[in-house]
């Protein structure tokens, strides 16, 4: 639970940075080069209020985030026993459980900078852009973004953040739960249950 606490404070401000602001023609490195700027003017900015950071910054990665992929990722061989409609529901709630986790841990920014390290081609197509933090507590910490394009727009698919990806700490989490005769609808609601209590806190 440490690591994945670890994961997301690292991970969810670079993830946000991922909005297509140069075009919907631009690779994955130039998505990600043109709109760093843009979030850290966001968390840079004195004005702004806690309440508005977050919402900004979440809506961004609500906008560059493709849910339904990392949904299908996350759940893998256990995505065939939802029903459409389970679908929906689970790809809603993960978003918002995402959005939870990740709004309370802006205030950690500390002035950390963002060097880009190099891109790679992976399998389907996708392509990983490796980053590293400078600066800040969080100074060398390396973050792999991996995009896959649709539509003409390359969209976040997973974060990598010093070996640990989001998607198979998400994965062993919900499989946990699928075991041991747990369905669908067990989870959703275990999903619910989480979110509104955090959600409250």
């Amino acid at each position: 639970m440490r690591a994945t606490r670890f994961l997301l404070l690292a991970a969810l401000v670079w993830i946000a940075s991922l909005t297509p602001l140069a075009g919907a023609s631009n690779g994955p490195r130039e998505v990600i080069e043109s709109t760093v700027a843009a979030v850290l003017g966001v968390l840079r900015d004195s004005q702004l209020s806690d309440a508005e950071r977050h919402q900004r910054i979440e809506t961004i990665a609500y906008g560059v985030f493709d849910f339904p992929t990392v949904s299908r990722l996350v759940l893998a061989r256990n995505w065939k026993r939802f029903d459409e409609p389970q679908r929906k529901a689970f790809v809603q709630e993960f978003k918002f459980l995402l959005a939870i986790n990740y709004r309370s841990r802006f205030d950690g920014y500390a002035g950390e900078e963002v060097e880009l390290l190099g891109d790679r081609a992976e399998p389907r197509g996708d392509v990983t852009v490796r980053t590293r933090l400078t600066g800040g507590e969080n100074d060398g910490i390396n973050i792999d973004y991996r995009l896959r394009e649709g539509d003409g727009r390359w969209l976040v698919i997973d974060v990598v953040v010093e070996g640990i990806s989001i998607v198979s700490n998400y994965r062993d989490q919900f499989k946990a739960v699928l075991s041991g005769g747990k369905g669908p609808d067990d989870l959703l609601e275990k999903m619910r249950e989480k979110n509104a209590r955090d959600d409250a806190a």
